[in-house]
């Protein structure tokens, strides 16, 4: 609890909207303000709370961590998500660590295959645990370091190793060495949904995109569906949506233009489904979106 009471404490001096810091890659979050629940990007993360609860749907699979909990995102997926148990005077604290993939790869060349859990299978790109007492500590001390500059420049890489290695060995650990395996069915998929964000726009054949990721067609849909909770079409209506979404809000009065732009030829077609993902028909949303001076996220790059 010590842990968990610090934490709150050296984010409430750090943190910022923007979640940026002075280390590359380390975020510390600060949001004083209750939104409704709204798409972004999920990104390849550690996302540790001090402070509020998290809420994330990713297809049919809800996610909810609060203090003391962490979610693993190993890919960058289309979320929609908002945070519970803030408001005036109790803004939402996290910290978040960039999961870099040859990062992962050198730490798992370090240990050598003797030192690590077994892996069996494809694990979802999202994950919820109970944060063990060694991560937090691990955390704990990077976050000491962001207003120490001289120690932070020798310190900080070596925290930031130590918490990757206390993911890699932990309860979600399967999800992060998959991360570091350039042949592992985390890394296909991967490289699938990089393909499909890319061309969003395009239609394609599933078995171009499983041939394209070096797996068979079953094989591809099986871990597809497991990594992400969707088929790959319904992870192209996803993109293009909250891509559509980012293009309203600031052409609002082009509706149809924007649903050409992102792959839709028909604009009833474009309306349902952006109505049925956003709880609003696209002119609408927009004209909200305005009104409630609310942005909607953009999609990482």
């Amino acid at each position: 609890m010590a842990l968990i009471e610090e934490l709150r404490t050296l984010l409430e001096r750090c943190a910022r909207p923007d979640g940026t810091t002075p280390v590359d890659g380390v975020l510390a979050t600060r949001i004083d303000r209750q939104d409704p629940p709204g798409p972004s990007m999920s990104g390849t993360v550690l996302a540790v709370v001090a402070q509020g609860t998290k809420r994330l749907a990713l297809g049919d699979r809800v996610y909810e961590y609060g203090p003391g909990q962490y979610l693993v995102a190993s890919v960058d997926l289309p979320v929609t998500g908002h945070w519970l148990d803030i408001g005036p005077g109790r803004p939402a604290l996290g910290f978040g660590l960039v999961l870099d993939p040859s990062a992962v790869a050198e730490l798992l060349l370090s240990a050598g295959p003797g030192n690590l859990p077994r892996t069996g299978g494809t694990p979802s790109a999202l994950a919820v645990s109970d944060a063990p007492e060694p991560l937090l500590d691990a955390v704990v001390r990077l976050l000491r370091l962001l207003d120490q500059p001289r120690d932070r420049e020798v310190l900080a890489p070596m925290a930031e190793r130590e918490i990757l290695w206390r993911l890699m060995t932990g309860e979600q650990g399967a999800a992060v060495r998959q991360l570091g395996v350039a042949d592992s069915g985390l890394s296909h998929v991967s490289r699938a949904v990089r393909w499909i964000r890319e061309n969003y726009a395009e239609s394609f054949r599933v078995e171009d995109v499983a041939r394209m990721s070096g797996m068979s067609v079953s094989a591809f849909y099986r871990n597809f569906q497991a990594v992400t909770a969707m088929s790959p079409i319904q992870f192209q209506k996803q993109i293009r949506l909250q891509e559509a979404r980012l293009l309203l809000a600031t052409r609002p009065g082009d509706v149809t233009a924007v649903g050409r732009r992102v792959g839709y030829d028909n604009p009833s077609q474009f309306s349902r489904e952006y109505r049925r993902l956003f709880g609003a028909p696209p002119s609408r949303d927009a004209a909200r979106l305005r009104e409630s001076g609310q942005a909607p996220a953009a999609l990482a790059p």
